[in-house]
C-alpha cells in the first residue's frame, strides 16, 4: 500500500510492525507470494489477514475494513487482499498495522521493504 510510515517497529513496546496511513478505502496488496493461512476478525485488531510465504516468512496484515481472501487460498505478489480500515479495539484511525515474520520471530519491514 502506498501511504505514510506513522508507527515504527519497536519490540520493546511490543509493536512488532509498522503503521501505514493510506488513503480510505485503498486496496492492501500481499508483499510476497504464498498461501493465506489466516483471514478473520479479532477484537483487538479487527480484520486480520496472513500470508506464509516461502522460507519460512509470515505478513500479516491488520486493522482492515474488509478482507478480499480466505484461509487457504493461493495469492502473488501484488494481489489485492484486502481494505485498509481502522477495525479493532486497538486501531487509532484509518491505517495499516504490518508486520514481517521470520523463522517465528518479528523483524523490522523497513529493513526488507520500500515503503
Amino acid at each position: 500500500i502506498k501511504g505514510i510510515i506513522t508507527n515504527g517497529f519497536n519490540i520493546k513496546e511490543r509493536h512488532y510492525g509498522i503503521d501505514i496511513a493510506a488513503k480510505k478505502n485503498e486496496a492492501v496488496k500481499a508483499t510476497l507470494g504464498g498461501i493465506v493461512i489466516f483471514s478473520d476478525w479479532t477484537i483487538q485488531t479487527g480484520y486480520v489477514i496472513a500470508i506464509q510465504h516461502k522460507n519460512n516468512i509470515i505478513s500479516v496484515y491488520k486493522h482492515n475494513s474488509s478482507l478480499l481472501k480466505e484461509e487457504g487460498e493461493i495469492v502473488k505478489a501484488g494481489d489485492p487482499i484486502s481494505i485498509i480500515g481502522e477495525s479493532g479495539e486497538q486501531s487509532t484511525g484509518i491505517h495499516l498495522h504490518f508486520e514481517l515474520w521470520y523463522n517465528g520471530n518479528p523483524v523490522n519491514p523497513i529493513e526488507y521493504i520500500s515503503f
